[in-house]
């Protein structure tokens, strides 16, 4: 038996509690994991309040995130004692995720711990660190290089901001973080950002095109903040989008992209192939500070993380919350 966050669906609604699961009911997966540390992501949010309809298989163990040791493997990558992680491939929403003490995967899905890291901290980072990675790893291939300009974070206290600004510092670039929360100006500047802008600035409609601003951004909101942060994007600039905090609209034009050969960036943390991980992982091994994952990173047990979901989605959670499944 073991511990998990389980989410079930009837005629009278979801339900979500703490529950004992016979390891006789784990998924299909070549390889079982003791998981360590799981997080809340945005998704987990959803997921856990039933605010969106994430979960698409019931019942559901929720957790997209997960660092551990593998137990047992019939795949050929892993062995008894190797110590893995898993982001995404719909783990927590078709397949039984990490919220839990056990889990079941398939190897395909899992990368190595990187050694600069615990599994604590790899989970301090989670899919939104990664997701960071891999928009910093868009940008940098599209050619976006320190000396062209400031770039710009938005949503920049949350988990992908926190970390995108971290790793943007690191790679040389002045940053700017967009925040509605001007209580946590100093908390963005000891990630490392340069330059602090009220997102009221960019909330709401805006210029099809306006003054060029930022060299480039690293966008986890979506809607008019996205719109606006093309239309103020430099000529030959590139924006990452990720993420739909604000919305899944985008109400723009192809102004920015046609005059000033703005590129948009899609980046999927989801399904991207191993080769994309790794070279994310590799980033955050590189040039995260572990000692900022302490400033990034809040834990609480596995009971906590079913409130602390409620809190994350009501926008009152700074960086990461990291969940210690085995308290």
């Amino acid at each position: 038996m073991f511990n998990a966050i389980l989410i079930d669906k009837t005629d009278a609604g979801q339900t979500v509690a703490v529950s004992q699961i016979d390891e006789a009911q784990l998924p299909e997966g070549d390889v079982t994991i003791d998981v360590a540390f799981s997080t809340l992501n945005f998704k987990d949010g959803l997921a856990i309040t039933g605010s969106s309809p994430v979960v698409r298989k019931f019942p559901m163990v929720p957790g997209i995130d997960l660092a551990g040791t593998v137990r047992s493997s019939d795949h050929a990558d892993w062995r008894a004692g190797d110590k893995v992680v898993l982001n995404g491939w719909g783990v927590g929403e078709v397949h039984w995720g990490g919220l839990a003490q056990v889990a079941r995967l398939k190897g395909d899905w899992l990368v190595p711990l990187p050694a600069a890291f615990t599994a604590r901290q790899a989970m301090a980072i989670g899919t939104a660190g990664y997701t960071a990675a891999l928009c910093v790893e868009a940008l940098v291939k599209a050619g976006v290089t320190p000396d062209q300009g400031e770039v710009l974070v938005t949503g920049a206290t949350g988990g992908v901001g926190s970390v995108a600004v971290a790793l943007l510092k690191a790679a040389g670039f002045t940053v700017a973080g967009s925040t509605g929360k001007a209580s946590e100006a100093d908390y963005l500047r000891q990630l490392g950002a340069d330059t602090i802008i009220d997102r009221a600035e960019l909330s709401e409609p805006g210029k099809p095109l306006a003054k060029e601003r930022w060299a480039a951004a690293v966008d986890s909101v979506g809607s008019h903040t996205l719109a606006n942060v093309c239309a103020q994007t430099k000529y030959g600039g590139a924006v990452a989008a990720c993420g739909l905090a604000q919305g899944a609209d985008f109400k723009a034009t192809v102004m920015p992209f046609i005059l000033r050969g703005v590129r948009l960036l899609g980046v999927d943390s989801v399904m991207a192939p191993k080769a994309l991980r790794l070279a994310a992982w590799d980033r955050l091994a590189r040039d995260l500070d572990p000692a900022l994952l302490e400033v990034i990173g809040a834990e609480v047990g596995l009971g906590a993380a079913i409130a602390a979901a409620s809190d994350l989605l009501a926008g009152k959670v700074r960086g990461r919350i990291i969940v210690d499944v085995n308290r």
